[in-house]
């Protein structure tokens, strides 16, 4: 059994909350230099370069690259052989994004309430989703996520009668209806099986993944070709302005299902798709 001090994962995270937000993955940034070269009209490629200026400044200055610097998503995967010494390991979480927001000079962007609102004033607290695994490490993962993206996210629930033509169909309404909303070249993130809420975070892990991986069942791997492809056949463009570029990325994560269902979750990432993992 190895022990790691929750003071530990503190740190991480707020290392984390700041490297996220300073600095876009580099699949990420190769996926929108990518679309740039493929880009035929004017202001979708003045729109793209004033991207790639924005992501290399904050990289230069090390300041955050958009100013929604989100709801700070923290995904640990445990080691069953991992015991958490020290302390709480939401506290410790919740300190690490709190120090870290403070730190790094972030926006503070979440509400005590969902309804009556009232800043809680550190962006505490987290997102926090915890998977057991094997082995005697934990993986931290911190996305921030943004709402101009978040809230053109949708789930439903499908009956099997829908087929593959309804989950097609669903993704392509989705993005149609997000328009310029969520900030395009956008990333979307399909969760498909599960429950209700297994295919929301689903959708939410879709996004944590390199844009240059595939799902490792070919089936599903061709469904994200083809409907990147189709999205971007869309026009939407670069900021909503028309091009080549909707989306410069699509992912799909899936699990077993019941008979009876199909749920299907799309959880929409702007071009500022963040995220940074680190191992204890």
């Amino acid at each position: 059994m190895r022990e790691i001090q929750a003071d530990q994962i503190r740190d991480v995270v707020e290392r984390l909350c700041i490297e996220a937000n300073e600095h876009l993955p580099e699949d990420v940034k190769d996926a929108i230099k990518d679309c740039r070269k493929c880009e035929d009209g004017q202001i979708a490629k003045d729109v793209l370069d004033k991207i790639i200026e924005n992501f290399e400044i904050a990289d230069h200055e090390h300041v955050p690259v958009c100013q929604d610097t989100g709801m700070a998503c923290v995904f640990l995967e445990i080691g069953q052989d991992v015991h958490i010494t020290g302390g709480s390991l939401a506290e410790a979480v919740d300190e690490g994004v709190r120090r870290g927001y403070e730190k790094g000079y972030l926006r503070k962007s979440v509400v005590k309430d969902p309804v009556r609102r009232g800043n809680t004033g550190d962006n505490t607290p987290a997102m926090l989703y915890t998977e057991i695994v094997p082995g005697e490490n934990i993986t931290v993962t911190v996305g921030p996520k943004g709402f101009g993206s978040e809230n053109m996210s949708t789930i439903r629930m499908f009956k099997p009668s829908a087929g593959l033509q309804g989950i097609k169909d669903f993704i392509i309404e989705t993005v149609e209806t997000a328009g310029p909303n969520p900030c395009p070249p956008m990333v979307v993130g399909v969760g498909i099986g599960g429950t209700f809420d297994k295919a929301a975070l689903l959708a939410k892990k879709a996004l944590m993944r390199p844009l240059d991986s595939s799902h490792p069942d070919p089936f599903y791997a061709e469904l994200e070709k083809e409907m990147l492809q189709k999205i971007n056949e869309l026009g939407i463009g670069p900021q909503g302005f028309g091009g080549r570029t909707t989306a410069i990325g699509l992912n799909i994560e899936t699990m077993p299902t019941h008979i009876a269902g199909m749920p299907c979750a799309i959880n929409i990432s702007c071009h500022v798709t963040r995220h940074k993992t680190e191992v204890i």
